[in-house]
């Protein structure tokens, strides 16, 4: 039982960042698991010999045959012992009552399972070159469950959320014929493009370190005490100011020695890999997401900071990839994990009206692996894309990610720091000067960690420092609905060799605008003193190496203050931007800690590069004429 121990400590962490949220009456529903459930620890072999560690929960009603439920996770099936039960079960609150066979599985190499572990193991068995991966893993204990679960029907239903959500995708590739329904969930499915790690090759800095600080690699219980070692590295709440003082990216590697005593690998094979090479293609599950036979309903966030890409990306491959199948997408107004763990009425400052997350657990989830597991639930509500207008405050659904009524419309940067759906006659250039050592920070809050909440956090505190451009139109004369991939184009220079350009989309409300009446912020996510009038809520940010400008596979410098094309796409939005309010864009070179810093002089290799390679650079964004910027909006006509 020292995984017991070792999970009392790593799961402080990775509850917060994974967890589900507390049922409506908690202690009621785990007296009643307790009541109607029998548990049962088994081993179940794979077809290498290795066993994985599973924990199998049977309602003790024989009457009837039920399907099955199962989720694979790195973060442990705890809690361990025969006699110790979860206090819920599924993927809400709903789906113990409902009557479900529950099964979860300690992945290959991680707590109570046998085997080594791999970060987003490659699934390569498919094609030949290896000859198990996750999708083998899966399919082998589907197969043991069938054959050795009593009063099952047959079925199986798979999910989780994050890296749980990486292996129910995963797990969905060449399905056991009776895996019926999956739900990936917030899915890690590119930890080069778009998940967690990086956003377009630049380093998420903050929420990874924390991350992995944590997550260290161990193979069995007996030996894992050893990797997590206490923390002796600095203790301070300003997270600005630790990173600032780590140093460049072979600092903050090095710091895992130091702090933690041990090396952290996937961090160091990060630092072999900073162009998209064979080793981040191998990883990337989307390409390899084939085959997939059971209905799917790919969930995100819009407001998910770690895996938004993950799910839209999910959906968009496997409805490329599997044609016939029975796939859809669900996304919400949620931070990551936001539809489990939270009402979805607020995030932050951000208003929307009603319990979404409620309404989708009700509405959606259940009602979907009901269907699918037992030719019961009504799914008339569910169609192929079901996406929430964070700006109406309503769902809204369409024939798919990339509606058919959706028009890319320009929006031009102009003079004075305007936005016009007219281009400008007149050409210029705004600039400013980025300096490595006084970064733009990416939230007002003191933390060491990042909040949930600065996905919508305002961004007047932005707006006003030197090193930030700002473009916005006049008040909008009537309602735009944009709905899709956001996508800036951009003209640029540099006085150095490198830089990151972060571009970030904001709704400006008007001066009058309050709450509805008797609503305001809860005080735990939001700030102590908050004025909604004038609220630039952020949508989406996202950042661009210069470097990556011509592909990501590898790097190239710039010319030093020679104008540049810099294009790229943006995770989308589903958002109205109301009469009368504005619409922003931002534009800067640093977003810290969140990104990690460009030393803003060409390096072959970031990961290497120390504060002494840190330089200020002038930044030149470019309007009118023949290198005028824009950022294209899919505009619902």
């Amino acid at each position: 039982m020292k995984a017991t121990v070792l999970f009392v400590l790593v799961f402080a962490f990775t509850f917060t960042a994974f967890g589900q949220a507390p049922a409506p009456q908690a202690d009621d529903l785990a007296a009643y698991i307790k009541a109607n459930y029998t548990k049962r620890e088994v081993q179940i072999p794979m077809r290498d010999g290795v066993k994985l560690f599973t924990s199998i929960y049977e309602p003790k009603d024989k009457s009837q045959k039920y399907p099955i439920m199962m989720s694979r996770t790195p973060y442990s099936v705890a809690p361990y012992g025969p006699d110790k039960y979860k206090t819920s079960l599924g993927p809400d609150y709903q789906f113990a009552r409902a009557g479900y066979i529950f099964v979860y599985q300690d992945v290959r190499g991680r707590w109570m399972s046998e085997g080594t572990f791999v970060d987003v193991r490659p699934e390569l068995a498919q094609y030949g070159k290896v000859k198990i991966d996750e999708s083998t893993d899966t399919y082998d204990t589907i197969d043991w469950l069938i054959k050795n679960v009593d009063n099952n029907n047959g079925r199986v239903g798979t999910y989780g959320i994050s890296y749980p959500g990486f292996y129910t995708s995963a797990g969905s590739i060449n399905s056991h014929p009776a895996l019926k329904a999956c739900s990936p969930q917030a899915p890690v499915s590119d930890w080069y493009h778009g998940d967690d790690m990086h956003h377009n090759g630049a380093l998420f800095l903050a929420q990874n370190y924390g991350f992995y600080r944590f997550f260290q690699p161990f193979t069995t219980p007996s030996n894992s005490m050893s990797y997590l070692r206490p923390w002796k590295g600095r203790e301070t709440q300003d997270g600005y100011d630790f990173y600032l003082k780590l140093g460049g990216l072979k600092e903050v590697a090095d710091s895992f020695e130091t702090g933690l005593g041990v090396r952290q690998p996937y961090w160091d094979d990060m630092q072999d890999h900073p162009n998209y090479d064979q080793y981040w293609k191998d990883r990337n599950v989307l390409t390899h997401l084939n085959k997939v036979g059971c209905a799917t309903m790919t969930v995100g966030g819009w407001y998910d900071n770690e895996d938004l890409y993950g799910a839209l990306n999910t959906y968009r491959h496997i409805e490329k990839q599997n044609p016939g199948i029975f796939n859809i997408l669900v996304v919400g107004p949620w931070f990551h994990g936001g539809w489990a763990r939270s009402d979805g009425e607020w995030l932050g400052t951000a208003y929307f009206g009603s319990a979404t997350s409620e309404y989708y657990r009700v509405n959606m989830e259940l009602p979907f692996f009901d269907h699918f597991l037992k030719d019961k639930g009504d799914i008339s509500l569910l169609k192929e894309v079901n996406v929430f207008d964070t700006g109406s405050n309503s769902w809204k659904t369409f024939d798919n990610f990339d509606p058919s009524n959706v028009k890319e419309t320009e929006l031009y940067f102009t003079n004075n720091g305007g936005l016009s759906f007219s281009p400008s006659a007149a050409a210029g250039y705004d600039e400013y000067v980025s300096d490595p050592m006084k970064p733009v920070p990416y939230t007002q809050k003191i933390t060491l960690n990042y909040p949930r909440d600065y996905m919508t956090e305002d961004q007047r505190f932005a707006s006003t420092r030197p090193d930030v451009l700002v473009y916005e139109t006049e008040p909008l004369t009537e309602d735009v609905t944009v709905a899709g991939d956001i996508k800036p184009s951009l003209y640029i220079s540099s006085s150095g060799t490198d830089s990151d350009f972060i571009v970030k989309l904001i709704d400006v409300f008007p001066d009058d605008y309050a709450f509805p009446k008797g609503k305001t912020p809860p005080a735990n996510s939001a700030f102590s003193v908050f004025e909604p009038g004038g609220y630039q809520m952020l949508l989406r940010g996202e950042p661009m190496p210069a470097r990556f400008r011509s592909g990501f596979e590898k790097g190239v410098p710039l010319v030093p203050n020679k104008a540049t094309y810099l294009a790229f796409t943006m995770p989308g939005i589903t958002h109205t931007f109301k009469k009368g309010h504005r619409i922003m864009v931002q534009v800067q070179s640093t977003w810290f800690p969140l990104v990690a810093r460009s030393p803003q002089q060409f390096v072959e290799n970031n990961f290497k590069a120390t504060s002494a390679d840190f330089r200020k650079a002038t930044q030149r964004v470019y309007f009118g004429g023949k290198t005028g910027s824009a950022i294209i909006l899919p505009i619902v006509k």
